[in-house]
């Protein structure tokens, strides 16, 4: 046939995708099952979040110093960074796509759109298109992640652009949010970490 119905398409995504993430291979571990260092860090992380460990920092508890060092650069790139928090969702939409990750992606993507980045920007960076009807300072973080990551350097051009409008912190907390995501993004795809069924997954690329 044709066309197939919309429950065998769910059934052949399930068998083509799901049972790839149905096993971690950094699963996350039992808070009773944690040594005294995963005792410690978990704590520090609790204080630091109010909330237990979670998402991309269960696989990282395997190395739990790692893990809070991790998260403290993320609370400071995610919260606090030059560029301001809206600008940052940007940035890290751009680098779940990069990476293709999809719990990265559907944790930030209704964050993103909450924090002013319009849903048809969040919509094509998930297409694989250049958003259309983006401000200025978005085409500026757009443009830099997105070189970053498709060429592995910046223009010349793209950086003068991004040094005159946040300055040189702002350049390097750029740097930052696109290097810490893709820490997270290599993370959670090599642990094969799962997604929710009903969360925001991102589309694949067509052939």
């Amino acid at each position: 046939m044709m066309f197939r119905s919309r429950a065998t398409l769910a059934v052949v995504f399930l068998l083509t995708t799901g049972n790839a993430f149905a096993q971690s291979r950094l699963p996350a571990i039992a808070p009773d099952q944690y040594s005294e260092e995963q005792k410690k860090a978990a704590e520090e992380f609790s204080n630091a979040r109010k909330t237990p460990v979670f998402g991309p920092f269960e696989p990282l508890m395997h190395s739990p110093q790692l893990m809070n060092q991790a998260r403290a650069m993320g609370d400071y790139l995610r919260y606090n960074s030059a560029i301001g928090n809206t600008l940052s969702e940007l940035a890290i939409l751009v680098t779940a796509r990069a990476w293709s990750q999809s719990y990265e992606w559907s944790v930030h993507y209704p964050i993103a759109i909450k924090a002013g980045i319009g849903k048809e920007i969040c919509d094509a960076i998930a297409d694989g298109r250049r958003p259309a009807g983006m401000s200025a300072d978005e085409e500026i973080v757009y443009d830099f992640s997105t070189e970053l990551h498709a060429n592995k350097r910046v223009s010349e051009r793209t950086f003068e652009r991004a040094e005159k409008r946040f300055g040189k912190k702002g350049v390097v907390d750029m740097i930052g949010i696109n290097g810490y995501y893709t820490f997270l993004a290599m993370a959670l795809n090599t642990a094969r970490y799962s997604v929710r069924p009903d969360a925001a997954r991102l589309p694949g690329f067509p052939d």
